[in-house]
């Protein structure tokens, strides 16, 4: 099993979980985060002043899904999140080593 986490941009989420969950992928978590990459932030403009913004809100889907599906979902995050221009995001893979059920303490070594 492996754990996908995408971070795109928050414009993106809507294409992004609507073609996951088309394939579907229902299980995710998905929560509200800021970053930067190599742009090192934007400059807006407002009021005609020039502000920099070092922190870029992004979304971070993140999924524990079985080794055959990886590619999969990595294909779609990046068809469905791409805008072409810098910031578009990221995507890691993580081993999982076990799932383990809050509800029932049981482990489901195979369900995702």
């Amino acid at each position: 099993m492996k754990m996908v986490t995408a971070v795109i941009r928050p414009e993106m989420f809507d294409a992004v979980r609507a073609a996951l969950e088309a394939d579907g992928i229902y299980g995710m978590t998905v929560s509200e985060v800021m970053g930067r990459g190599a742009q090192k932030g934007i400059a807006l403009r407002f009021r005609g002043k020039t502000m920099p913004v070092e922190l870029i809100p992004k979304v971070k889907i993140e999924m524990v899904v079985k080794d055959a599906d990886v590619e999969k979902i990595i294909g779609i995050c990046r068809a469905n999140g791409r805008t072409g221009k810098p910031g578009d995001g990221r995507i890691f893979v993580l081993p999982v080593e076990s799932i383990c059920r809050v509800r029932t303490d049981l482990e489901d070594p195979e369900e995702a």
